[in-house]
């Protein structure tokens, strides 16, 4: 770091997942150039607990008010000055800190959209690991981030991948900037091999038994119906302003090349490395430096051989799904996400098989008007809400 350069503070929404624990692994490798302000979790009061004793955050929060006290009791017992809230307000007021330049926005599913808007709101740099807030409300979201000043840097390693590929100037003019498309690499997840016959029948440790990437459990099963992959190119529609026809998804087992630009003049670049969230959260971190991230390099005599496939959409119906939420636009989206999680959970529940739920976000969309426009974030909720409800009837009445 040079001399004289701030120090970044940092809230960290989702500090005990996957992408948290990644995040705090890489600021441990610079504690003079980064401080961790507030850490946020959700049910994991111990992991919270050595978090906070760690890395000494003014604040805490947990979601319920039980474990928050707890909590609370357990670091003053401790000689741990950290002060613990609860509750989705307390996630909002944490990402709207005065002290806070940067917010880590890492809380899966639609929980994380409210205080990952209230960041934009609040002019913040984001580090967007939360997708549902692009995929739930993009217009809404990228609306605050534009007349906030906000910045938003993306943390999923396609979408980081992709910004690295894309010229320096790049803003969201694919013809000024002779972009073509971009393509979205996909691992295939643990069934790609698998007979389309026999998926009925996986379990959900199957399902989160990814090949390359260590996740958390719902987002395990998204890579394995490919629902990952269609939320990612929402994402990638909001975040790079790229209609739905210029985004691409190749199926690349091997995880090595994240995602590629093609460009007009026949070039395609693309960002490689290891499997390793670690470094998409050095590289938005830093940017636009670097700093080392504990990541092995790529040796790529080891790599042998990289594979390329098209998706079968067949085989991955959630993937055609988000394409066409995409295509139908407004609420259609909204729809998709909340339908998926319902019916995720109740895969990972064992209330329904692996590939009902596909099926179920299916017959929601058919149910629910489409592409409602929706202009605040009260009108997303009330969307998500809806087809949330929707998902869950229809669950109820086939498990009955």
């Amino acid at each position: 770091m040079a001399s004289g350069t701030a120090v970044q503070q940092l809230t960290i929404l989702g500090s005990t997942g996957s992408i948290g624990v990644s995040t705090l692994d890489v600021l441990r490798r610079h504690r003079q150039r980064y401080r961790v302000v507030a850490l946020c979790a959700h049910r994991q009061a111990d992991r919270l607990f050595e978090q906070c004793l760690e890395f000494q955050p003014r604040h805490a929060v947990l979601g319920e008010p039980a474990l928050a006290a707890d909590l609370g009791a357990r670091l003053a017992a401790a000689g741990c000055p950290t002060r613990v809230a609860h509750g989705p307000e307390a996630l909002i007021r944490m990402a709207q800190l005065p002290e806070v330049d940067t917010v880590m926005a890492a809380i899966v599913g639609a929980a994380g959209l409210p205080p990952t808007l209230a960041a934009a709101v609040a002019g913040k740099k984001i580090l967007l690991a939360n997708k549902e807030a692009l995929v739930m409300a993009g217009s809404v979201f990228m609306r605050a981030v534009r007349e906030n000043g906000a910045t938003l840097l993306p943390i999923d390693s396609e979408h980081n991948a992709i910004f690295q590929s894309l010229p320096a100037n790049y803003a969201g003019d694919l013809a000024a900037s002779g972009v073509l498309g971009l393509y979205l690499t996909a691992s295939g997840g643990p069934f790609l091999g698998m007979a389309t016959a026999d998926l009925d029948a996986v379990s959900p440790d199957e399902a989160c038994a990814h090949p390359n990437w260590v996740m958390g459990r719902k987002i395990s099963v998204d890579c394995a119906t490919m629902m990952n992959k269609g939320l990612e190119v929402i994402e990638a529609h909001w975040l790079f302003n790229v209609p739905a026809e210029r985004i691409q998804v190749v199926i690349h087992p091997q995880s090595v090349i994240h995602s590629l630009v093609q460009y007009v003049d026949g070039s395609v670049i693309a960002e490689l490395g290891n499997p390793d969230m670690r470094t998409p959260i050095a590289h938005a971190l830093a940017y636009p430096q670097r700093i080392a991230a504990g990541v092995e390099p790529l040796d790529l005599s080891q790599v042998a051989s990289l594979h390329f496939e098209r998706p079968d959409l067949a085989r991955f119906p959630c993937l055609a799904l988000a394409y066409r939420a995409l295509s139908e636009g407004g609420s259609a989206s909204t729809t998709l996400n909340a339908a998926n999680e319902v019916a995720v959970q109740a895969f990972l529940e064992r209330k329904i098989a692996f590939t009902a739920i596909a099926r179920v976000i299916a017959t929601v969309m058919d149910q629910l008007p489409a592409g409602v426009a929706l202009g605040s974030l009260d009108e997303v909720l009330t969307a998500d809400r809806v087809a949330r409800a929707a998902a869950e009837q229809l669950i109820a009445r086939s498990s009955g």
